[in-house]
């Protein structure tokens, strides 16, 4: 059995969730909290194997439990009803593991919490393709040497700026593991730097991410 902690500060929203969730055979929800101070205690209590964190909270956000909860929280699905680019790589740099909008169907909610619960990414391929347009827009002309960053390895350095290794990055956005390691060799030669720490460094300087 899949034990989940649920923390949404509407109580409707917590209702319907963890009635979805009794259909499945395999998932429950334990513990329930409604803003990211109360969830702290909460989480501790439950022995949790998925945290379901609502991104916006009264109090304590989402993300600000995850910043501030690093390393001490069960793998974390973040949920939202907005389609919040910034909320997405805002969580992945915080240490999500997932990112769902909560109108999606009962599946593909258990299918996500049976993935991140089986140590994998959820950061669907939709959402992917919908913050690309982001990414470009912000993307600056060129990198060192004339060299400019393609909208894919701009996505990698995000995910990498996020600490996600190169057989995650895969996961999160289709291509083979193999296929990413190139695209991260790319990334560091376009940089001018050595390794990945640096790469994450200097395209934060440049604004690519």
């Amino acid at each position: 059995m899949i034990r989940v902690v649920l923390v949404d500060d509407q109580m409707l929203v917590r209702s319907g969730i963890r009635g979805l969730l009794e259909l499945t055979p395999d998932i429950r929800v334990v513990a329930e909290a409604a803003d990211g101070l109360e969830a702290v205690a909460v989480i501790a209590a439950a022995q949790a194997d998925v945290l379901l964190l609502d991104v916006r909270m009264p109090q304590c956000t989402g993300i600000e439990l995850l910043r501030a909860q690093q390393g001490k929280l069960p793998p974390t699905i973040l949920l939202t009803t907005f389609d919040d680019d910034e909320a997405l790589f805002d969580g992945m740099r915080a240490g999500a593991k997932g990112f769902l909008l909560k109108d999606i169907s009962l599946e593909r909610l258990a299918e996500g919490i049976r993935s991140v619960a089986a140590g994998q990414t959820l950061f669907r391929p939709a959402l992917t393709e919908r913050t690309r347009a982001s990414f470009e827009r912000s993307t600056p002309a060129t990198a060192p040497h004339g060299a400019s960053l393609t909208s894919r390895e701009t996505e990698i350095l995000a995910l990498m700026a996020a600490g996600f290794n190169n057989a995650e990055i895969a996961q999160a956005l289709g291509p083979s593991e193999g296929t990413v390691k190139n695209h991260v060799s790319s990334i560091l030669a376009k940089l001018a730097v050595r390794d990945r720490v640096r790469a994450v460094l200097r395209g934060l300087e440049l604004g690519y991410i």
